[in-house]
C-alpha cells in the first residue's frame, strides 16, 4: 500500500519503505503528484509550481529529469525487497498524455481521512450526537503532524492547498471544542484553549470559547479579562469591535450575580435538545459556533 502523508512534512512510502527524495524540486514535484494521487497532473501544471512566471526553457526537460529522479529514488529503496516487484518502482510515477501520474491501488492519504472524519464530525454535530462528534473531531486533527507540506517548497498550487488545509484544521478544532464545551469539558479545556487564544489572539471564535470555559469555572473576572483583550486588540490591529455575538456574551457575563457554582451549573450542556439555562445568559449563546453569520450580525 502506498501511504502519503501531507499533514506535516511530506512522506511517500510504499509498504512503509520511503521513496520520497529530499532534493527541493523533485520533493515538489512529488508532493504535487502526491495531493492528486491515481489523477494525471499536466506537465504545464507541474512546470508552473516549481517557476512561476519565470519558466526556463528548458522546463520541460527538467521536469522529465525530476521525474527519472523520482523513478530511480523508488528503484534503489525498493531493490531486493521480495514483497516489492520491480514494476513497483517502474510504475509508480507513470507517464500519462500531457502529464504525470502517481498511481496507487487505493492509497493512504492522511488529509483524505482527515476531510472524512471532519465531514462526519460535521454531520453527528448536527444531529445532536455530540459524543460521536467531538470522537470524529478528535479523531481528524491526530492524523496532523505540524503545518502541512511542512518541509516543501510550495508554489502557487500546493501554497494554496496548504492554506485550505490550515483553514480546514482551525474549523475543526474550533468544532471540536465547542461540542466539548456543549459536553461540560470546560475544566480539561482551559490549557488548550489559554494557548490558542495565545496563538491566535483575534479569532473571536476561540476567545468566546475561552471565556465560557472560564466562567463555567467560576472564574467571571478572567473570563472579562479575555474579551477585554481580544477587544483592545481588534480595535488596535484591525480597527475593529468585537463582533454583535461576541459583545453580546461579555454583555451577559457582566449581568450575571449568580455565584461560580450556580453558573457551572447553568451552562452544563446536554445532548440535543441543550437544557435551558437558570441564569441571566441566553440558551442560544451556550451553542453558539461563533461563526460571524449574516443573521447574527444583523441583530
Amino acid at each position: 500500500m502506498l501511504k502519503i502523508r501531507v499533514l506535516g512534512p511530506l512522506e511517500v512510502a510504499h509498504d512503509d519503505v520511503s521513496v520520497a527524495p529530499s532534493a527541493t524540486k523533485p520533493r515538489t514535484v512529488l508532493a504535487l503528484l502526491a495531493i492528486n494521487a491515481n489523477t494525471v497532473v499536466p506537465l504545464d501544471a507541474i512546470i508552473a509550481e516549481l517557476w512561476g512566471d519565470t519558466t526556463p526553457r528548458s522546463a520541460r526537460a527538467v521536469v522529465q529529469t525530476y521525474v527519472m529522479q523520482l523513478r530511480k529514488q523508488a528503484a534503489k529503496v525498493l531493490a531486493g525487497r521480495v514483497d516489492a516487484p520491480e514494476s513497483v518502482a517502474r510504475e509508480l510515477v507513470r507517464t500519462q498524455p500531457g502529464g504525470y501520474v502517481l498511481s496507487a491501488d487505493e492509497p493512504s492519504v492522511d488529509a483524505w481521512a482527515f476531510e472524512r472524519l471532519t465531514t462526519a464530525g460535521h454531520r453527528e454535530r448536527e444531529s445532536g450526537d455530540l459524543v460521536a462528534a467531538s470522537r470524529s473531531f478528535s479523531d481528524a486533527l491526530a492524523w496532523w503532524r505540524g503545518g502541512p507540506l511542512l518541509d516543501v517548497q510550495t508554489g502557487a498550487v500546493l501554497n494554496s492547498y496548504a492554506k485550505r488545509l490550515q483553514e480546514a484544521h482551525l474549523n475543526a478544532l474550533d468544532r471540536r471544542i465547542e461540542v466539548d464545551l456543549r459536553l461540560g469539558r470546560h475544566y480539561e479545556l482551559l490549557g488548550e484553549l489559554t494557548a490558542l487564544v495565545n496563538r491566535y489572539p483575534t479569532h473571536e471564535g476561540l476567545c468566546a470559547h475561552l471565556m465560557l470555559a472560564l466562567y463555567r469555572s467560576g472564574r467571571r473576572s478572567e473570563a472579562l479579562e479575555v474579551y477585554r483583550d481580544v477587544r483592545a486588540r481588534m480595535i488596535a490591529e484591525l480597527a475593529l469591535e468585537p463582533s454583535p455575538a461576541l459583545r453580546r456574551l461579555h454583555r451577559s457575563m457582566l449581568v450575571s450575580d449568580r455565584a461560580p457554582t450556580d453558573l457551572t451549573d447553568t451552562w452544563q450542556a446536554t445532548v440535543v435538545p441543550p437544557r435551558k439555562p437558570a441564569g441571566p445568559i441566553p440558551a442560544d449563546l451556550a451553542a453558539t459556533s461563533w461563526d460571524i453569520h449574516p443573521a447574527i450580525a444583523s441583530n
